[in-house]
């Protein structure tokens, strides 16, 4: 009997640091950690998989969160259920261990439930606030602000136009090849 741990974010931008570190407090072994940044609305998540492909019956799998293991009510239930006649033990940290009995699916089934409930106010309310800053600012433009071009960024673009790579222009200023194109791309669009 084997005790698995899953965490998972949903945009790259997220940090899994924490929901690892409580994996971790429950003695879970770095090598049964399966982590991924992958929203829970997509199906096909690759570590959730391998997980999947993993655990046997009479493990354990834990998560942080019910929302970690999927976004979907419907999803989540097929999972959880399949998971649970599978005899597999969910011990979600902050609920505590999922029954595989009739009111235990109904708790999970409502709970579930509850937080598709809370996503889509979020993102109703997340629209709304959208829409009213559309009738009102007439600067208002969605999506990331752009990128102040600061001192640092103006040598960052300077070092990459002297000659050096992409590579090494990302290796020196201790910033991420991506960012070093997009410094580019904006200096230059900008001018």
């Amino acid at each position: 009997m084997t005790t698995y741990g899953y965490a998972r974010v949903s945009t790259n931008g997220q940090n899994l640091d924490e929901q690892i570190e409580q994996l971790r407090a429950h003695d879970i072994e770095p090598t049964n950690i399966f982590s991924e940044k992958f929203t829970g609305t997509k199906t096909n998540r690759p570590q959730f998989n391998k997980l999947l492909s993993t655990i046997k019956s009479g493990d354990t799998l834990v998560v942080t969160k019910l929302d970690r293991l999927a976004r979907n009510t419907q999803e989540a239930l097929k999972v959880i259920n399949k998971l649970l006649d599978d005899d597999i033990t969910i011990n979600v940290l902050n609920l505590g261990i999922l029954e595989n009995s009739t009111t235990g699916k109904l708790v999970t089934t409502v709970l579930l439930a509850i937080s598709q409930m809370e996503r889509d106010l979020i993102v109703e309310r997340t629209q709304a606030g959208k829409e009213f800053a559309k009738r009102h600012n007439k600067n208002f433009k969605e999506g990331r602000p752009k990128r102040v071009i600061t001192k640092r960024y103006k040598n960052i673009y300077n070092y990459l136009k002297s000659g050096h790579s992409y590579s090494e222009t990302a290796e020196y200023f201790g910033v991420a090849r991506t960012t070093v194109y997009n410094i580019k791309r904006q200096i230059e669009q900008d001018n």
